[in-house]
């Protein structure tokens, strides 16, 4: 029985330069053979990390609106009148 192998998805190849001194300290971390793996390993913490931090501020901006809007008594009242008329005539008949 033949089983299918899914393909990996496509690569990218690209050179960056290094200060000597990053170079070595990275080879001393990653050991010689893993510094590709070392990298992607840590651009993925560091990006998963960064878009964890952009939805935790969107979210604290937007608490931070429904507070202000919660307070807003122009705006509330405005809603509740919206409230009381909004069904108006749907249901006669």
């Amino acid at each position: 029985m033949r089983i299918e192998r899914a393909e990996p998805k496509p690569s990218r190849i690209f050179s960056v330069y290094l200060p000597a001194s990053l170079y070595q300290k990275l080879i001393n971390k990653a050991g010689k053979g893993r510094v590709s793996t070392f990298i992607k390993e840590v651009l993925e913490e560091k990006l998963v990390k960064e878009e964890q931090n952009q939805k935790e501020q969107l979210k604290k901006r937007l608490i931070a609106a429904y507070q202000r809007q919660a307070k807003n008594k122009n705006l509330q009242s405005e809603l509740a009148l919206w409230d009381s008329i909004a069904g108006d005539g749907l249901n006669d008949k």
